[in-house]
């Protein structure tokens, strides 16, 4: 069944007419021919909204008594039953009254739209709770109802109610909002003109996030790179050095002179790193940009300036904030001549995006140490120039000195061509060491000024030096790539660290991994995917989502299971194991991030792992729990057993005495005394069975259709007559359950009344109608209710009233041991259905029992089913007539 839709309309304040936008909106999709019921619409007495309930289908509400008043709650099992496409749900915040099936109204909104229930509700910007201090401080009203924002994010629509508060002072003065008596002191207080102006600002800036959600999900879907300026969102740029704190709060008032806006903290990781990294620092500067009301992101790339400007653009960025370089004069120079530094960089490609270059006391200072650099393009270009033109400009050094030989010219060309393979790398230094075996072979080997060598030591001597140069050239070439290789692992390995100290300080580790991917390789959804099991315990062909963050594609869905999207790059994918694989979703990663994706994937395995060990965890605690059960059961029942087995003994033992003479009436009550005491010793033992059963989830019930009135008669037999009496409505359908587990479930109930509530009738009372509780999965159920009117049960103590050995107050143990609801509970969930509490109007408890009704073949057509019969009445003596139901129904 498909999940129902949400549309909220948030107002800023009382009285801006949300509800009464609501309901037009009902009367519009009722001219479209939906079916709409109103479950519930506050009209607080006014008139024009109270006209809009005409026409529209109402379904009457839920009176519900608290503290000897009594309240009207949505009658949820009601709007169940009807089932309509759509249900108008006013106040989404409230508070339901202590007997509810929910502590929160929007939480039984959250079960109609998973009924597959449209809803339309509403909301006050004062009950969201991020904001409940910030309008307390505006209005001096502390609100206490209030809803979770993130609950009212989930919403597919939220539609602002809006009307300027200037307009809203006139309704109220008009006396369209509250009574006449109430105006004054209403607008002297909470509706001053500041109040609503500031409250309406808080609802716009607040919609104006969730707009920029959907903003951001708009452009990851149609794969939209330019920058759109719908909202301030300043990236600082930071390098892990003390400047940073400049950075963040530079950053911080550059915002403060727009109204909104957002601040991002981003640490690039280079593979060549900034060997002052403080980590220290970079942990203070996380608070403080959370302090600010910031984010703090860390992303790896080999280029720093291109990994800032990719994250920039990703979460669409209107300005960056980076710090001028903290490099010496004489690298700046350098810098400059190789393309500029990583600031330069950014402004030369921001684009569209505004950049911000700050001054900070570190500037130009110079860093600890130099950092290392790779063999880029411009070096080794550099390199190629400088293998041409080194060796001539040496074979002219040695042109003045007419007196060379050709070891000395060797030696002057080997420094040369080691100067060369220490700029340029391998290719470089080769290419300078042939060329300068060439000039030395012409200018100084004989005979001058040809390419003939006369004498084979000058050979030896040109072949020594060309495999010298290639040799330094290999080294310095090696010596380069291990730097890089080293500085890219440690920046990975940082990163890994911050990964996984964000990962566990989260419930959802495996989620938190995803979403942190997202940032560190700049794609825009990631997903675990694990083999579909196809049944037989084999793996089958389709993949299913295990864990995911971001936007993944629409993926084609084979019934439950989702089949791994073919439009992303296999490059983006890592294998964790056989029937496990990490799919990124984005453009394709560089070679070098391979490494990093597959540590990624290491995480992911032991997280999993960690999720297996957790859940073997949980079952060991289980099976310990079933044992120690057990423990106190035989604990708690030592003195209970013993007690009626003394009664039979006594009497058995007085009965058998030929000494003494006992009369016909003494007799009858020894024997009165053992078939009571066996009854208790009987129910009792069977008590206990049937709790180890369910404790060791080997309660396993036989369903039939069954009729309420087939088995109450045997449920009632052990108690006394004339206190219970049953009212069943004529042809009530019949039930899915198995007869002996229900009739045990009717006959711990019934007791448990009897003793609790002396002198109140009990009565049974039968319905059909409705809908179940969740545990039903929306089958139609019929409901049984066991009614006294004793003193009760305290609503803080009906949880505790359905686990085991629970007595209240200071009934005497004599009479159990506390597991008959506990039993009743077990053996009801077991057979698919619910049992519950309720308060019984004037006093008194009402126990409600919900059973799915049959769908199966008639009761008369049934013939030889034997059901599951609890241990107890095995044995037990039923000479009850079959009960026939009544004519009428007690209310």
């Amino acid at each position: 069944m498909a999940r129902g839709r949400l549309r909220i309309f948030l107002g800023a304040a009382p009285g801006v007419g949300k509800t009464y936008e609501m309901l037009e909106e009902a009367h519009r999709l009722v001219k479209r021919g939906e079916d709409v019921v109103v479950a519930l619409a506050m009209d607080h007495g006014r008139a024009d909204t109270r006209s809009l309930l005409d026409g529209l289908e109402v379904i009457p509400h839920r009176l519900l008594s608290y503290r000897g008043t009594g309240f009207e709650e949505m009658d949820l099992d009601a709007v169940l039953g009807r089932a309509p496409a759509t249900a108008v749900v006013d106040e989404y915040a409230h508070t339901n009254i202590p007997g509810s099936r929910h502590a929160k109204r929007w939480e039984d909104i959250d079960e109609l739209l998973g009924a597959g229930i449209n809803v339309l509700s509403t909301v006050n910007i004062q009950h969201l709770a991020s904001l409940g201090d910030v309008v307390s401080a505006i209005t001096e009203v502390r609100q206490a109802e209030t809803v979770p924002d993130d609950v009212v994010r989930r919403a597919d629509q939220i539609h602002l109610v809006d009307i300027s508060p200037e307009l809203l002072r006139q309704r109220l003065g008009d006396g369209k909002i509250y009574a006449r008596d109430e105006i004054d002191a209403a607008l002297s207080n909470y509706f001053r003109l500041g109040n609503l102006t500031a409250l309406r600002e808080l609802a716009l800036l607040w919609l104006a996030d969730r707009v920029d959600e959907g903003l951001a999900r708009y452009r990851a879907e149609n794969d939209i790179q330019a920058t759109w300026p719908a909202r301030e969102r300043i990236v600082i740029g930071l390098t892990g050095g003390p400047e940073g704190e400049i950075l963040i709060r530079r950053g911080a008032r550059i915002l403060n002179r727009v109204s909104g806006g957002d601040l991002l903290a981003v640490h690039v990781r280079a593979a060549d790193g900034v060997a002052s990294e403080s980590p220290q620092a970079l942990e203070a500067q996380r608070r403080l940009i959370q302090e600010l009301g910031g984010s703090y992101h860390t992303v790896a790339g080999e280029d720093p300036a291109r990994a800032l400007l990719d994250f920039s653009r990703s979460v669409n960025a209107t300005q960056i904030v980076v710090g001028i370089s903290r490099r010496g004069k004489l690298s700046g120079i350098l810098g400059g001549m190789f393309g500029g530094g990583i600031g330069n960089r950014v402004v030369r490609e921001s684009g569209d995006i505004d950049v911000h270059m700050v001054s900070h006391p570190l500037g130009g200072r110079g860093l600890e140490r130099p950092r290392q650099r790779d063999l880029g393009r411009i070096r080794v270009a550099v390199g190629f120039a400088l293998a041409v033109v080194v060796p001539v400009l040496l074979q002219l050094l040695l042109a003045a000195s007419p007196a060379h030989n050709v070891a000395t010219a060797v030696l002057v060309q080997l420094t040369g061509s080691v100067a060369v393979a220490l700029v340029g790398g391998l290719w470089p230094a080769l290419l300078g060491a042939l060329w300068s075996s060439l000039l030395v072979n012409y200018f100084s080997t004989p005979p001058m000024g040809t390419l003939t060598i006369s004498d084979p030591q000058n050979v030896l001597a040109l072949l020594v030096f060309v495999g010298v140069s290639a040799a330094v050239a290999i080294v310095v070439d090696l010596s380069a790539r291990r730097s890089k290789e080293a500085a890219r692992a440690r920046a990975e390995a940082t990163t890994l660290s911050d990964l996984t100290r964000g990962a566990a300080s989260s419930e959802d580790t495996v989620k938190r991994l995803l979403e942190q991917a997202l940032d560190v390789f700049h794609v825009r959804g990631a997903a675990l995917y694990g083999l579909a099991d196809t049944g037989g315990g084999h793996p089958g062909k389709n993949w299913r989502i295990i864990a995911r963050a971001g936007e993944l594609p629409a993926p084609a869905a084979v019934g439950n299971r989702d089949s791994v999207p073919e439009d992303f790059h296999t490059e983006n994918t890592e294998q964790i194991d056989a029937a496990t694989r990490l799919a990124l979703f984005g453009p394709a990663l560089p070679a070098g991030d391979r490494r990093l994706l597959g540590a990624f994937g290491a995480h992911l395995a032991a997280q999993l792992e960690r999720q297996q060990l957790a859940a073997s965890r949980r079952e060991v605690l289980r099976l310990a729990e079933s044992n120690t059960m057990r423990t106190s059961i035989l604990r708690a029942v030592s003195h209970d057993l013993r007690t009626p087995l003394a009664g039979i003994k006594l009497a058995a033992g007085s009965l058998l005495q030929e000494s003494v003479d006992y009369t016909p009436e003494q007799q009858r009550e020894l024997l009165q005394t053992i078939d009571e005491c066996s009854d208790r010793l009987d129910l009792l033992v069977g008590n206990l069975l049937d709790m180890s059963r369910i404790t060791a989830d080997a309660a396993k019930p036989l369903l039939k259709p069954v009729r309420w009135y087939e088995v109450i008669p045997a449920a009632l037999h052990g108690i006394p007559p004339g206190r219970v009496r049953a009212d069943l409505p004529p042809n009530m359908p019949e039930i899915e359950a198995d007869p002996g587990m229900l009739e045990r479930v009717i006959a711990n109930i019934a007791e448990n009344a009897v003793k609790y509530a002396p002198e109140s009738e009990i009565i049974l009372v039968g319905t059909a109608g409705g809908l179940s509780a969740e545990t039903l999965a929306g089958r139609p159920a019929g409901e049984l209710r066991i009614i006294d009117h004793g003193q009760g049960v305290p609503a803080e103590s009906v949880v505790e009233m359905f686990r085991p050995f629970q007595r209240l107050d200071d009934i005497p143990q004599t009479t159990g041991v506390g597991l008959g609801l506990a039993v009743a509970k077990g053996f009801t969930e077991a057979m698919g259905g619910t049992l519950t509490a309720e308060p019984t109007p004037g006093g008194g408890l009402t126990m409600v029992i919900r059973l799915p009704l049959s769908t199966g073949a008639p009761a008369d057509d049934r013939h030889g089913q034997a059901p599951l019969v609890p241990q107890s009445f095995l044995a037990r003596r039923t000479h009850a007539m079959p009960l026939q139901p009544s004519r009428t129904q007690t209310p």
